[in-house]
């Protein structure tokens, strides 16, 4: 073939195949004579949703590849973040869509529900694959209708499934995070570091507390908030009770991998953990979105059928509504925040190890 058969003329419509996308909204209600007004809204948002799924996907695998390789350099790092910045972009978008398939009223869903059976949102191949590839653990799934998710699928899809559970987003930026080369550097404790800083922010805030003129009532009441570093700052400090925890259930990002998200939150603004601090607010961002629009998702659901069974028979609303609660996949990422101290209470980095974390050039004479 020659180089210029390769660019021959292409037509918007055939290029975006047209034919078959604008041919795909076939309604139920229709085809019994019956045409139902509101069901072609409802059919395109949901091929809408199930369209950036793929994109979604398509990011998310991009990522997923990226971090399976042994050594992640500043400009992998800067495509990880673009893209996943982009995944939270679509999901915003998404958010929004609800608000248009809102302006259906649960009288015009009604005209076309009953044809709707026994489909649900439950069998969307591409949404399991969304929560697979990001981490979502089997033992933190919400059974629906106590069937394993995977059910609804075929024996390849199932098979795709555990596949993409073998690369997923949570375990590959656990790796990564562990191999964060910063935790002991040249004589440099960060743990012993920030341990020293919290006591002292501590016993600043104590004196504080005690010397106001709070009531005593008071006092006692700010005091028992404010902690120690038996409370809440014993998950850093202490290995074997993040461990216990770990065993629970309780948390999952390992302790090294945790101590390195510390790292890269307190000290952001060093040049080099720019870009992984964006990373990990990207993926909480992301955690956070589904979330959103899993609740969007079931308020619209209760709107539309207040406690009526879903289509495809759960409990409808309850069932989004405990899995906007429980499907969270990085809220060890949230949870840093607990851990996070003033910047005017960060230890000082020793100048080498500032040096390796900024950009330093040398001029020529």
């Amino acid at each position: 073939m020659s180089e210029d058969r390769k660019f021959i003329n292409v037509h918007y419509q055939s290029y975006l195949q047209l034919e078959k996308v604008l041919g795909a909204q076939e309604m139920r209600s229709a085809k019994l004579d019956k045409p139902a007004h509101d069901e072609m809204l409802f059919i395109i948002t949901h091929q809408a949703y199930e369209l950036w799924f793929k994109q979604i996907l398509h990011e998310l695998g991009s990522v997923s590849a990226l971090f399976k390789a042994e050594k992640i350099d500043e400009r992998t790092l800067g495509t990880a973040v673009s893209r996943l910045n982009r995944v939270v972009d679509i999901q915003n978008l998404i958010i929004d869509q609800i608000r248009i398939l809102e302006t259906m009223t649960p009288l015009d869903f009604l005209e076309f529900r009953n044809y709707l059976f026994p489909a649900s949102g439950f069998q969307s191949f591409q949404f399991r694959q969304v929560e697979v590839l990001l981490g979502l653990e089997d033992k933190k799934r919400i059974t629906y209708n106590k069937i394993a998710y995977d059910s609804p699928f075929d024996p390849a899809q199932q098979e795709e499934l555990k596949k993409t559970k073998e690369n997923n987003l949570f375990d590959l930026v656990e790796i990564w995070l562990e191999r964060t080369p910063f935790l002991q550097f040249q004589g440099f404790d960060f743990l012993s570091s920030y341990q020293s800083a919290v006591n002292r922010m501590i016993e600043k805030e104590r004196l504080r507390i005690e010397g106001s003129k709070l009531s005593s009532e008071d006092k006692e009441q700010r005091l028992k908030m404010l902690g120690n570093t038996d409370s809440y700052y014993e998950l850093i400090f202490n290995e074997e009770q993040h461990k216990k925890l770990m065993d629970e259930g309780q948390v999952r990002l390992s302790y090294k991998a945790t101590l390195a998200a510390l790292l890269i939150n307190l000290y952001r603004d060093e040049p080099i953990l720019h870009q992984p601090y964006r990373l990990l607010n990207a993926l909480s961002e992301i955690d956070e979105l589904f979330t959103t629009w899993r609740y969007r998702h079931a308020q619209m659901v209760l709107r539309m059928l207040g406690k009526k069974i879903g289509t495809g028979g759960s409990s409808g609303h309850d069932y989004l509504q405990n899995t906007a609660l429980r499907h969270h996949i990085f809220s060890d990422l949230h949870n840093i925040s607990t851990l996070l101290i003033p910047r005017s209470e960060l230890p000082d980095l020793p100048e080498d190890v500032r040096k390796m974390l900024g950009f330093y050039y040398t001029s020529v004479n």
